[in-house]
C-alpha cells in the first residue's frame, strides 16, 4: 500500500512538473511569435521580423496593443537572430537572463571542508555577462529600442547611459558609483540606460563609444560624452548640464509682475515654485524640460530679500515648497499645490491639469486641434467658443467680458478661445455673414468640428460682441440650449488651416543650428577627442587641399596656354598628329589595358578605409575571397580574367584573406538574402563552408555590393534544391544547368567571371544595399 501511494505521489509530481514546462512554454515563444518553425534558416526569420514589423509598428497601426505586440516582436527576432541565443533558448527554453539569475541562485555558496560558506562573488572575479548587476540587467539597451523609444522620449526627458563589456576592470572600479547615482536620478524621472558593447556593438558604434566604460548623456536625440572623473558629484552635474539654461527664470519682487504678464505675447500658462533652496532644485528643472512647450517656469527664493512682498500676496507657506499657476489673471494664481514629498507623476499630473489659458488664442492649426478634438462620440462632444477679435481692440472691455464669462462658465463640454482677425483673415470671414456689421468689430461663434478635414457646424452671434450684460445673456443662453438641442448649430463650413504665427523665420532657424553645430565642435576641441574629431578634420584638410591643388593647376594651365598660344601652328600639328594615332588604334586597342599588369592588394584594416569607406563616387573595388592555401592558385585565375579590364580607371582589384575575416564576409552576406543563404544552426557545415572564389563588387560611395559565386558553390545549392537564378549568372543560364558542369578543379571556380565584369560594367547585376560598412578588425 505504501509502495502504490509513492507511486501515485510520482506519477502527480511528474504531471506537475509537465504543467509547469508546459506554461513556461505558453508563457514566450519566439517561434510562435514569429509565426516560424525552429527549423527556420536567418532569411526566413528576417522576412517574418519585417513583415510583422511593418504590420504592427505603433506609427502605422493604431490597435491599443500594438505597442506591446511590437515589442514582443523585436524580443523574439533579438533572441532568434542571435545564434548564441537561439541555441540556448532550444536547449533551456528560456533566455540568458533567467540562465543567469538560475545559475546564479544554484552557486550562490560553495561548500568548503569545516561547514565554512564563501559566496562565489568572493572566490570570482565579476567580470562577463553572467555577472552583470541587476541594476544593468535592468536597463539593457538594444538598438530598436533605443532608435524606437530612447531617442523619441529623450525630448521629455534626459537619458544617462554607461557602455561596458566583459573583462573591463575599469568598469568594476566605477559600478558603486554608478549604483548610487542611478538608485538617485531614476526617481527624478531621468531615464537609465546600459549598452554591452560586446553583444550590441551596432548601438555602441551608433552613439561613438570607442572604449569601455563610456557614459554618455542624450537629450533630444542628441550624444553628449562625459568626460570628467567618475563620481557622484561629477555625474549629477553631468546631467544638469545637459538640461538648456533658460529653463526657469528666477523671479523676484521686481520682475514677477513682468514674468506674470508675459502670458499675452507667449500664449502659456506661468508656473511659479517658491522653495528655501539658493539654486533652482533639478525636479523641478526636469519638470521644466517635460513641459517646456506649454508653460513658461519662474523659480523664487523665499530667503531673497523682497520676497516677503509675493510670499504674503498670494499666501505662500514659506516652509514647504509650494507651486502656482497662473493664467489670465496675475494677481490671484488659478491653482495651488504643496509639494514637500510629492512623487514627479502627481506634480506633472497637476501641471497638466492647468495646460491652456482660460481663453487661449489660436496661433496655429496645431494648438486649435487640441483645444477643439473632432467629435468621436455624444459623450466625447466639444463645444468651442470663440471670439474673432481686432488685435488693436485686445485689451478693451469686450475682451475682458469675455474673459470673465468664460472663467466663470467654465466646463468640461466648453472651450474658450480667440483668435485676432486681422492675422487670421481666411478662418475669421468663414464665421463671419457677408455685411458690414462686423467691419473692425469682435464677435462670436459657437462651433463644433465634426471630421479632420475642417468641416464644421457653427452659431454666430448675429450682433457684434461688445461685452455688455445683454451679450452675456445672450451667449449663455444659446450655450443653455445647446445641452438640450445640438441641431442650434445651424450653419455649416469648411474651415482654412490657421496661419503658424509663431513660426520662426527661416534666419533664425539657420543661425540657431549653425550655434549647435559650433558649439559642439568647440566642446570636442576642447576635451581633444581626436577620435571623433577626425571625420571633421579630414573634410577641413581635404577641402583646403582641393582649394590649393586647383590653384597650381590652374597656374600650370594658365602658363601652357600662354605657351601654346604663342606657337599656334606647333599646336595644330601636334592636334593632327593625335588625331591619326587614335584612328589607327581605335579598333585594335579597345578592349586592350593601358598597363601590361594587374594590380591587386589585400584588403586589410590599413588599406580598408582608402581602397573601400572612401573610395571616390564612381569607383568600385573588385575583391577576390581567398584561403592561405588557395592564394596562388586563384590570384593568377583571377588576374587572367579581369585583365582585359584593367583599362578603366574606376576599377580596383583587391583580395581578402578567408582566415583572418570570415565573420566580415558573413555578415556582409546576410544582406544578399536568397542569393547568398544564411546558414542556421542546424547545418553541420556551418563552420566549413567554403567561399573561396567568391568575388564582391563594393561600391564604397553608394554602400552597395554585387556577388558572383564561383561554379561548386552554385551546385551546391542546386543540391539543397534551390530553385531560383543566380544573379551572378548570365541571363537565360539557370542554376540547374550550371550544376550539371561537375566537379572542377580550384581554377575553375573562376571560369565564369569574365562574363560576370562584363554585366557589371553594363550595370546589369543584382545590388544589395548596406547601412554602413562595418569594421574590419
Amino acid at each position: 500500500m505504501e509502495v502504490k501511494k509513492l507511486s501515485i505521489s510520482w506519477q502527480l509530481l511528474i504531471v506537475l512538473v509537465l504543467i509547469l514546462q508546459i506554461l513556461s512554454a505558453l508563457a514566450f515563444d519566439p517561434y510562435r511569435v514569429l509565426g516560424v518553425t525552429r527549423r527556420a534558416s536567418q532569411a526566413d526569420i528576417k522576412k517574418a521580423y519585417k513583415k510583422l514589423v511593418r504590420k504592427w509598428h505603433p506609427d502605422k497601426n493604431k490597435h491599443p496593443q500594438a505597442e506591446d505586440k511590437f515589442i514582443e516582436i523585436s524580443k523574439a527576432y533579438e533572441i532568434l537572430s542571435h545564434e548564441e541565443k537561439r541555441s540556448e533558448y532550444d536547449i533551456y527554453g528560456q533566455g540568458r537572463e533567467n540562465q543567469d539569475h538560475q545559475k546564479q541562485q544554484e552557486h550562490r555558496f560553495r561548500q568548503f571542508p569545516g561547514s565554512f560558506y564563501f559566496e562565489e562573488s568572493f572566490m570570482h572575479f565579476p567580470f562577463g555577462s553572467e555577472h552583470q548587476e541587476p541594476i544593468d540587467e535592468r536597463h539593457l539597451l538594444h538598438f530598436s529600442y533605443y532608435v524606437n523609444k530612447v531617442v523619441p522620449d529623450s525630448f521629455k526627458r534626459p537619458y544617462l547611459i554607461k557602455i561596458t563589456s566583459d573583462w573591463c576592470f575599469t568598469c568594476v572600479h566605477i559600478e558603486p558609483v554608478w549604483k548610487e547615482v542611478v538608485e538617485e536620478l531614476e526617481g527624478l524621472g531621468i531615464g537609465i540606460g546600459v549598452v554591452h558593447a560586446g553583444y550590441e556593438r551596432r548601438l555602441a558604434r551608433h552613439l561613438g563609444a570607442h572604449s569601455t566604460p563610456s557614459i554618455v548623456g542624450v537629450i533630444n536625440g542628441k550624444v553628449s560624452f562625459f568626460h570628467s572623473a567618475v563620481v557622484s558629484e561629477n555625474l549629477r552635474q553631468f546631467v544638469e548640464n545637459l538640461l538648456p539654461g533658460n529653463l526657469v527664470e528666477k523671479v523676484t519682487n521686481k520682475n514677477y509682475i513682468q514674468f506674470l504678464s508675459g502670458w499675452q505675447q507667449e500664449n502659456k500658462p506661468h508656473v511659479l515654485l517658491f522653495d528655501k533652496m539658493p539654486v533652482i532644485p533639478l525636479p523641478f528643472k526636469l519638470t521644466a524640460f517635460a513641459h517646456r512647450e506649454g508653460f513658461l517656469f519662474g523659480y523664487v527664493y523665499v530667503g531673497s530679500r523682497g520676497a516677503e512682498e509675493m510670499t504674503g500676496q498670494y499666501n505662500v507657506n514659506v516652509y514647504v515648497p509650494t507651486i502656482l499657476i497662473f493664467k489670465e489673471y496675475i494677481h490671484k494664481p488659478t491653482d495651488v499645490i504643496e509639494a514637500p514629498h510629492t512623487k514627479k507623476e502627481a506634480i506633472d499630473d497637476f501641471i497638466s491639469q492647468n495646460k491652456y489659458l482660460l481663453a487661449t488664442r489660436l496661433t496655429n492649426q496645431k494648438l486649435f486641434q487640441e483645444l477643439c478634438p473632432v467629435k468621436r462620440s455624444h459623450r466625447q462632444r466639444k463645444y468651442c467658443v470663440i471670439l474673432l477679435i481686432p488685435e488693436a481692440t485686445k485689451s478693451s472691455e469686450a475682451f475682458e467680458a469675455f474673459l470673465s464669462f468664460a472663467q466663470a462658465n467654465s466646463q468640461d463640454t466648453l472651450r474658450f478661445m480667440h483668435v485676432y482677425s486681422n492675422r487670421q483673415p481666411e478662418f475669421a470671414n468663414a464665421f463671419l455673414p457677408d455685411s458690414e456689421t462686423f467691419r473692425g468689430k469682435s464677435a462670436v461663434s459657437i462651433l463644433e468640428r465634426r471630421n479632420m478635414g475642417g468641416r464644421v457646424v457653427y452659431k454666430t452671434l448675429e450682433d457684434p460682441w461688445t461685452g455688455s450684460e445683454n451679450d452675456k445673456f445672450i451667449l449663455l443662453s444659446y450655450l443653455e440650449q445647446l445641452r438640450k438641442d445640438s441641431t442650434l448649430l445651424s450653419s455649416e463650413a469648411v474651415l482654412p488651416d490657421l496661419i503658424d504665427e509663431l513660426a520662426p523665420i527661416f534666419f533664425i532657424r539657420w543661425f540657431v543650428t549653425a550655434f549647435s553645430y559650433i558649439s559642439d565642435w568647440l566642446e570636442d576641441l576642447y576635451y581633444n577627442n581626436w577620435r571623433e574629431m577626425i571625420p571633421l578634420l579630414s573634410l577641413a584638410f581635404s577641402a583646403l587641399f582641393v582649394l590649393f591643388g586647383t590653384f597650381v593647376i590652374q597656374a600650370f594651365c594658365d602658363s601652357n596656354y600662354d605657351r601654346e598660344s604663342k606657337n599656334p601652328d606647333k599646336k595644330k600639328a601636334q592636334e593632327k598628329a593625335e588625331r591619326t594615332v587614335s584612328s589607327f588604334t581605335k579598333e585594335n586597342t579597345s578592349k586592350t589595358p593601358r598597363k601590361g599588369f594587374v594590380e591587386v592588394t589585400e584588403l586589410t584594416d590599413v588599406t580598408y578605409t582608402s581602397n573601400l569607406v572612401r573610395l571616390r563616387p564612381g569607383h568600385m573595388n573588385v575583391v577576390l575571397i581567398l584561403s592561405n592555401s588557395t592564394k596562388t592558385s586563384l590570384l593568377q585565375k583571377f588576374a587572367l580574367e579581369v585583365y582585359t579590364f584593367t583599362g578603366s580607371s574606376c576599377l580596383h582589384f583587391s583580395f581578402l584573406s578567408l582566415d583572418k575575416h570570415r565573420e566580415w564576409l558573413e555578415y556582409l552576406l546576410e544582406f544578399a538574402q536568397d542569393a547568398a543563404p544564411i546558414p542556421n544552426q542546424y547545418d553541420k557545415h556551418f563552420l566549413e563552408r567554403d567561399y573561396t572564389g567568391y568575388v564582391l563588387a563594393l561600391n564604397g560611395h553608394k554602400k552597395y555590393f554585387c556577388l558572383f559565386k564561383p561554379q561548386r558553390a552554385v551546385e551546391e545549392e542546386e543540391a539543397l534544391g534551390a530553385s531560383d537564378v543566380d544573379p551572378s549568372l548570365p541571363p537565360g543560364e539557370s542554376r540547374g544547368q550550371a550544376g550539371s558542369l561537375g566537379s572542377k578543379p580550384i581554377k575553375g571556380k573562376l571560369s565564369k567571371l569574365s562574363l560576370w565584369m562584363e554585366r557589371l560594367l553594363e550595370g546589369s547585376l543584382q545590388r544589395f544595399y548596406i547601412p554602413s560598412w562595418p569594421e574590419l578588425d
